[in-house]
């Protein structure tokens, strides 16, 4: 079966515009971000696909501020003393340590099934995200989440992010995909990688082929893999992870016409094993733009096998904002209407506060395909039920702010408020000692 492991979204979420190439992030740099509002939009997307039957799970949010970062960049004090320092001596230092940005899950790590794998474990690389400062310093509390969560080690192999470096960029889950014709049965990792022989000229290429095929090589699935090009087309219009214009799951590869290098893909389909029954739902530039598809984050939609696991029964999770994008809409009822293709279904959540710093439902998830003992084998105070989630949303609504401007990050009590909501929330899940302030 598939998990979704979604990002519970942190007290600290802000808009500070740090990513670039992120159009929606640029666009809402500096304006009011609503805490509060944005963690209750991803629990309440957690309870519908749990209401739809599917399984769901919870990565942790991270410590933020990181004042550990600051101490080694050379400020020392007690908390409110080193905020306090930094606020007057290098105030764009706090949004970095500030930034929630661990919420989108799909940046976490890449994530190869049991079923693909020669030791018959799920391999886990933790991503190094080192092209922007904010998202590059959540490698070791990334790892340290994933080994609490698979700490089964007869089960799970949870790999440290690759080493950083211009070369071996990883950015994740957000470039990969896994293609097979069920879930039990071995599949291909799709890796997409953005640098390449030709590169995008207005916003940075994130993923680099070198780091893809280092963690292709750590899973022991070089010999399966396949590595396809970015569209420097697509970078360029603000699709910066390959999950903002391509979808993939069981046999179906849902993308934008602009998605990859011309030419690339049909020769990655004819590599792919015979007993995979590809499915390509293509989307051409006339029927949605590649700027609307990025706009309304059409691809960053859940596509989702149905909670038995049918591939031909498939279902969309996607943003509200394409249910309001009339050229977005219009190509969902024409597709849903065509019962000669997989996609039988459309879901519309609200994921605004996310969706305005460049987030999707796609990209708050990381996906890990799991056996019942490997099911078995995971912490469970990591899964949710509806139980859970009530207790999850008591705990937003007592800890979180209504909202946050780039001001308040100089004001030592959001650091308080921040470290004790996060101790509250290991008190809630069992998990004593998790968060070492």
């Amino acid at each position: 079966m598939e998990i979704n492991f979604d990002g519970l979204i942190g007290p600290t979420h802000n808009y500070s515009g740090l990513s670039p190439g992120n159009l929606a992030s640029a666009s809402h740099s500096q304006q009011a971000s609503y805490p509060k509002a944005a963690a209750l939009q991803g629990l309440e997307k957690m309870r519908r696909l749990i209401a739809l039957g599917y399984k769901q799970g919870i990565l942790l949010p991270q410590i933020r501020p990181d004042l550990r970062v600051l101490q080694q960049l050379g400020f020392s004090g007690t908390d409110r003393q080193v905020i306090n320092k930094v606020a007057i001596q290098a105030p764009g230092l706090l949004a970095m340590v500030y930034s929630a940005s661990s919420m989108w899950a799909a940046n976490a790590a890449t994530v190869t099934p049991s079923a693909d794998t020669p030791d018959g474990k799920v391999h886990i690389t933790v991503a190094n995200l080192m092209s922007t400062a904010h998202r590059s310093i959540e490698a070791p509390q990334t790892a340290l989440c994933l080994r609490t969560l698979f700490a089964d080690k007869n089960h799970f192999t949870v790999h440290d992010a690759i080493f950083s470096s211009t070369d071996f960029g990883d950015e994740g889950a957000a470039n990969h995909n896994r293609l097979c014709a069920a879930y039990e049965q071995p599949g291909t990792g799709l890796f997409v990688y953005g640098q390449g022989e030709t590169s995008p000229e207005k916003f940075p290429a994130r993923q680099n082929l070198n780091a893809s095929l280092a963690v292709a090589r750590q899973h022991g699935v070089s010999d399966t893999a396949v590595f396809l090009q970015q569209n420097p087309i697509a970078i360029d219009a603000g699709a910066f992870h390959n999950d903002v214009v391509a979808v993939a799951n069981g046999p179906v590869l849902f993308h934008h016409e602009l998605a990859f290098v011309p030419g690339q893909l049909e020769a990655v389909i004819l590599k792919l094993p015979g007993d995979i029954p590809f499915r390509q739902i293509l989307v051409a530039d006339d029927q949605v733009s590649l700027e609307e598809a990025i706009s309304s984050y059409l691809f960053n939609s859940q596509l989702l096998a149905s909670p038995e696991g049918a591939m031909d029964q498939m279902h969309l999770l996607a943003p509200m904002e394409c249910k309001e994008s009339n050229p977005v809409n219009r190509y969902l009822e024409q597709l849903t209407s065509d019962d000669t293709q997989p996609i039988r279904k459309v879901t519309f959540v609200d994921v605004r506060q996310s969706m305005s710093n460049g987030g999707g439902p796609a990209c708050l998830r990381l996906r890990v395909v799991l056996n019942e003992a490997e099911v078995s084998a995971v912490d469970p105070a990591f899964l949710l039920d509806e139980s859970r989630l009530d207790q999850l949303v008591c705990w937003v609504e007592k800890h979180y702010r209504d909202s946050i401007v780039p001001g308040d990050l100089k004001d030592p009590q959001l650091l308080a408020e921040s470290y004790s909501a996060l101790t509250a929330l290991e008190q809630l899940l069992g998990l004593e000692n998790y968060y070492q302030f």
